[in-house]
């Protein structure tokens, strides 16, 4: 069995932009507010963090800043993926030399792959050896679903670790735990999932929803199976108005509202229409998020 990177909940963390420019004093706040609020991991610069609209050394810059914030309290997670191999090994070589403890890598989009060809990608990044893997496989947005035999394949390599699962169908999910049994780690991508994925053996879950509300999210995968469960159940309402629209549209939206950072994504994603942003605000309010 694998020694797990993290148990328990790790936030997909949001960049938080104040005129077009990362605001590093937010970035900051929003590090203090996971870490005062018992999140288990950070994951920076994965898809919530809006690296796909970030030049180079603004990814390094937010990855540096996330990395010398948390100061080695809980594992920081560099979101490398991409869809050129070459590019992901050079991004992994500079978050191992930052002290980022592992990296997400997503699998490939618009250019995607094949099954052979998701077995070569993550067979060279984990090749290189920078940083440990955890794979991420989220067909809705990349195009392209990594089979449970094509992660079997992968399993064995002593540099892939775990794998962030988001393609929301249960019966995939635990043939891929049936098939790599210890061997790898699984975390939730989909907040909604939490729990189930728990309970057929998954570690935790890599949370948007943690923004906002670290706490909740932790006592889902820390509580007894009763407790979660129920804390799962009730959080449907507000986990599904946080994914109304393109995330992160609508969970930055909601970090405006409890103050954490500016309302303000970058293009071509643009602010939470008023109609959704009115329903977050009473599901928030529902939660006791705000008054």
């Amino acid at each position: 069995m694998p020694n797990s990177l993290f148990t328990g909940c790790a936030v997909a963390l949001i960049t938080p932009f104040k005129d077009d420019i990362i605001d590093f004093p937010a970035l900051d706040h929003l590090v203090d507010f996971q870490l005062e609020n018992g999140s288990d991991g950070i994951v920076a610069c994965g898809t919530t963090g809006e690296p796909s609209t970030m030049t180079d050394s603004e990814w390094e810059s937010v990855v540096a800043r996330v990395i010398d914030r948390v100061n080695g309290r809980v594992p920081v997670i560099a979101g490398t993926g991409g869809n050129n191999t070459l590019e992901i090994v050079d991004k992994a070589r500079r978050a191992k030399a930052l002290g980022a403890a592992a990296q997400l890598c997503v699998t490939p989009y618009y250019n995607k792959t094949t099954q052979a060809g998701l077995i070569a990608h993550y067979t060279a990044i984990a090749e290189d050896g920078a940083l440990p893997v955890i794979a991420y496989n989220v067909p809705s947005r990349t195009g392209l679903n990594m089979l449970p035999e094509t992660l079997n394949a992968l399993a064995d390599h002593p540099n892939i670790i775990a794998m962030k699962e988001a393609s929301g169908n249960m019966a995939q999910i635990m043939e891929m735990i049936r098939l790599c049994g210890d061997r790898i780690d699984f975390y939730s991508g989909s907040d909604e999932l939490t729990v189930p994925m728990m309970l057929m053996g998954g570690k935790g879950v890599i949370s948007v929803a943690a923004n906002i509300a670290p706490r909740l999210m932790r006592d889902m995968t820390h509580l007894p199976f009763p407790e979660a469960a129920a804390l799962n159940r009730n959080a449907l309402p507000l986990i599904n108005a946080l994914f109304s629209e393109v995330n992160p549209i609508p969970v930055k939206a909601a970090a405006a509202m409890i103050g954490l950072c500016a309302n303000e994504v970058r293009l071509p994603l643009v602010p939470l229409s008023k109609s959704n942003e009115q329903k977050l605000s009473i599901e928030m309010q529902k939660a006791g998020l705000i008054c």
